[in-house]
């Protein structure tokens, strides 16, 4: 009798890969009543120091929750369904953007995946656009990571 394919785990170095290839993911944060809540991403991921980063708005919800509540989690689809990595850590809020160019905007510009990046010559403007709208950086430095994938022929 032939066993039907089970999940195979992951090793750190495909999680990381995987990390490193999808721009989006999924952030879970912790509501104040425990339950919790989910948000798509664009997302940026630095192997070396095993730091997830994510920009968003001073003001939005999951900003508030990790300024609370530090731990947060990240999904990340693979190339199917059947595979995944999650990142688990705790994270950092930082300051909102105040002028253009300052290092919470260049970090945001920095993890901008190519085709969202502005042009060499709008990326002035874009970088006021981020001071207008408040940006700011969550980091999440992971202190665990895992995931696995299904191989299944057909």
């Amino acid at each position: 009798m032939t066993r039907p394919p089970g999940p195979r785990v992951l090793t750190d170095e495909a999680l990381s890969e995987l990390l490193g290839a999808r721009h989006f993911s999924v952030l879970a944060t912790n509501r104040r009543d425990g339950h919790p809540h989910l948000t798509t991403m664009v997302r940026g991921w630095d192997p070396q120091t095993r730091t997830v980063r994510f920009f968003t708005t001073a003001d939005r919800v999951k900003a508030g929750h990790l300024r609370r509540d530090p731990r947060a989690s990240v999904h990340v689809q693979g190339d199917d369904v059947w595979s995944f990595a999650v990142a688990e850590g705790e994270a950092e809020v930082s300051e909102a953007t105040a002028v253009p160019g300052d290092a919470v905007g260049r970090e945001v510009l920095a993890m901008l995946p190519e085709p969202m990046r502005p042009a060499p010559e709008d990326e002035h403007a874009f970088l006021e656009r981020l001071v207008e709208e408040r940006r700011v950086v969550i980091r999440l430095r992971v202190r665990r990571l895992y995931g696995t994938a299904l191989d299944v022929d057909g």
